[in-house]
């Protein structure tokens, strides 16, 4: 998932003395429309009035799900519409989608080469809400000059109709707080309980039809139908992190429509999911000592001064919050699962380590507030105890694009290999066999993806940028996936998960060449910690 890190400061700053962009904002309300759709031989049969539908632009307020979206969404130019698509590919007539689309209009329209679709990844996260941030960060560019930018909401989450709803606020906050670190019988019972009640959720809440088709093979299917709508003959898009199995999935399904595709924090199509969940523990840990060694050259540091001892000391640190959760003073209590994440959430991004040192400063002190507020980042929780349908749709799409793991030894060894792969995040207690979700997610809503390697002779080559210690993506699926598609490689030194338009200039200007004219990153590419 891409993640802003200390840059949100910059951006919100920057919408708050945002001036307008001449002769791009479509007024509020306005009916304004999109130019015409593809030519009719492009359009799959069934899908016409889909194809040749209109958007109607105005404003994007009303789209906003945090007061973070309400205050990016009033910039300047910043315009929204819903478009419609099946529910069902397979049946056309039926039940429809609206889904939430975002567009930035390019400040050079003489020069305009069309629209630049963006996706965070997740998956289940807001596409609409990262291109409210990318408008900002790219201001003045010449991305934003020769591109619209275009987000969107997958189907089902944020503010696409319908959304992937699984637990309440109330219910999320008890799982929270649950122990499933207990391996023994009535422990891995607990779990599994507590994994089966998020299945009969999202099929109670969201209902099966939804369920079984909110997979990468239809949120691809929209991505062209968006394509054509958008006046495009071919997509150019930018997709980060599970974002990128978006895009190559979409040049597998529509190899002919692919004009550029920058795919960011690379997911190896052909890793087997408990491989690829294995390779991100890696990453992790690395990230952990990454972590550790810039805080032990900080006075104070919570792990000490010997950063090989880290490991041993957040063990320490964390362990006994199994037993004894830190009561907090609005009444919630920081669980050892919710300090595990906050601290996940922390390495995403190293503009996010100060907090924390922070957070395992005032742990140390039997305080958890700093760790809560990650953690609830991580969760996408609001001050007022709601959630975003994020985590739900993570769920959800992950239990359809991957083979689901219903044998519990199957599960007991993941555990293991998992706690070796990342112990600064082993409980001590030994692994547990319990299952996930996916191994109670309803029969209606079958798996629809898997492990293989994409077969697309002919494809547009795209440009992949994989960082040396991203922690969440692997760099190695970075160097595999552009292989397999045939594309160019920029490598980017550092610990941050995903590198463009984050401020890294080396990046960006390989990046922006590419997606302007095509220019493959040059051979063995490769950016600094810095650039």
């Amino acid at each position: 998932m891409w993640r802003l890190g200390a840059l949100l400061a910059v951006v919100l700053a920057a919408a708050a003395c945002a001036d307008a962009v001449p002769g791009t904002a479509t007024p509020t309300g306005s009916s304004a429309t999109s130019s015409a759709a593809a030519a009719p031989d492009a359009v799959p049969a069934g899908l016409e009035r889909f194809y040749s539908q209109q958007l109607t632009w105005g404003s994007c307020l009303p789209f906003a799900t945090t007061d973070d979206d309400r205050l990016y969404y009033q910039q300047p130019g910043f315009e929204c519409a819903r478009l419609e698509v099946p529910v069902d590919y397979a049946n056309p007539t039926g039940r429809t989608a609206q889904i939430a689309v975002s567009r930035v209009r390019a400040t050079d329209q003489a020069r305009r080469i069309g629209s630049l679709l963006v996706n965070p990844g997740g998956p289940g996260a807001s596409g609409v809400s990262l291109s409210s941030q990318l408008a900002l960060l790219t201001r003045g560019d010449e991305v934003s000059r020769r591109f619209d930018l275009v987000g969107f909401d997958p189907r089902g989450i944020g503010a696409s109709t319908p959304t992937i709803r699984c637990l309440t606020g109330p219910e999320q906050d008890a799982q929270r707080a649950t122990d499933i670190t207990d391996p023994s019988p009535a422990g891995v019972a607990r779990a599994d309980d507590l994994a089966r009640q998020t299945a009969d959720g999202c099929a109670q809440k969201s209902g099966v039809d939804l369920l079984a088709n909110v997979g990468t093979r239809d949120v691809v299917k929209d991505m062209d139908v968006l394509r054509a709508v958008l006046g495009d003959r071919k997509l150019t898009y930018l997709g980060f992190s599970y974002g990128t199995r978006l895009g190559y999935t979409y040049a597998e399904q529509f190899p002919q429509n692919v004009r550029a595709l920058v795919l960011d924090g690379a997911l190896d199509p052909n890793l087997d999911p408990t491989v690829e969940v294995i390779n991100q523990g890696r990453g992790f840990q690395g990230a952990f000592e990454a972590f550790a060694k810039d805080c032990a050259s900080k006075p104070g540091c919570a792990l000490g001064s010997d950063p090989t001892q880290a490991t041993a000391r957040f063990q320490e640190m964390t362990r006994p919050l199994i037993a004894a959760p830190i009561r907090l003073p609005d009444g919630r209590v920081l669980s050892y699962n919710d300090a595990q994440q906050g601290t996940i959430q922390s390495l995403y991004a190293t503009s996010l380590w100060p907090d924390l040192r922070q957070g395992l400063t005032e742990l140390a002190q039997g305080r958890g507030q700093t760790l809560m507020g990650l953690a609830d980042q991580y969760y996408d929780r609001a001050p007022d105890g709601t959630y975003s349908p994020q985590q739900d749709a993570f769920t959800a799409i992950r239990c359809v694009d991957d083979p689901r793991v219903t044998d519990p030894a199957v599960a007991l060894d993941r555990a293991e290999r998992y706690n070796a792969a990342a112990p600064f995040l082993d409980s001590g207690r030994g692994p547990s066999s319990a299952l996930d979700s996916c191994a109670y997610w309803p029969p209606q809503a079958p798996v629809t993806g898997g492990p293989h390697t994409p077969q697309v002779p002919g494809l547009a080559p795209p440009l992949v940028v994989s960082t040396t210690g991203d922690p969440a993506t692997p760099y190695q699926a970075g160097v595999d996936l552009a292989k397999a598609l045939n594309g160019s490689l920029l490598t980017k030194v550092g610990d941050q998960h995903t590198a463009t338009f984050q401020n890294f200039p080396c990046v960006d200007a390989i990046v922006t060449r590419y997606l302007v004219d095509g220019t493959p990153a040059p051979p063995n590419a490769r950016c600094g910690e810095t650039g």
